[in-house]
């Protein structure tokens, strides 16, 4: 009679549960990315740059993360989705760890916040504006299709089916050609 042997032990498959200190529980860097959609190597890098770290090491070396890992990678994104690199971001984390009062750490904060604000208000107007072009252009090019089929491309700067000149994102079309 022949003696099966498992290829795989299932138990090497799963890993062990997250560690526990004092009823805290820890997460795993692997954890730690799948609750924050980050990459293992991008906590990696945050850990290099002094922006995160972990609270301690299991027995095998893993990184073991406090809950408050998860927060501070968001804090992370949402400066990145700001407009802040990595080193901006280190940057600022220590300034406000050189900082000697609360009320002038937050100050620094204000204003940097105050001026991003301003910044994306800003970016804000731009788009629109964009958006306000590109709807009226795109309105201008549906009136094309009332053209004569026979009607040639170089007609069109001199269009008069509309009565009004074209968009600037349709009357470029029309400059000058490099032959």
């Amino acid at each position: 009679m022949a003696i099966r042997l498992p290829i795989v032990n299932p138990d090497v498959l799963v890993p062990p549960p997250p560690s526990r200190t004092d009823g805290v529980l820890l997460l795993r860097v692997g954890d730690l990315a799948q609750r924050t959609q980050k990459t293992v190597r991008a906590l990696h890098l945050y850990e290099e740059l002094g922006l995160l770290q972990p609270v301690e090491r299991s027995k095998g070396g893993f990184r073991l993360y406090s809950d408050d890992a998860v927060l501070r990678v968001r804090w992370i994104s949402r400066l990145q989705d700001l407009g802040f690199s990595l080193p901006d971001i280190r940057e600022l984390v220590a300034e406000w760890e050189r900082s000697g009062s609360a009320t002038g750490a937050m100050a620094k904060i204000r204003e940097l916040y105050q001026q991003k604000l301003l910044d994306t208000e800003r970016q804000l107007q731009h788009l629109e504006q964009l958006r306000d072009e590109l709807r009226s252009s795109v309105a201008y090019l549906e009136t094309c299709d009332e053209c004569e089929p026979a009607r040639l491309i170089t007609s069109c700067p001199q269009c008069d089916l509309h009565g009004c000149g074209a968009p600037e994102l349709v009357a470029g079309l029309h400059g000058p050609r490099h032959d």
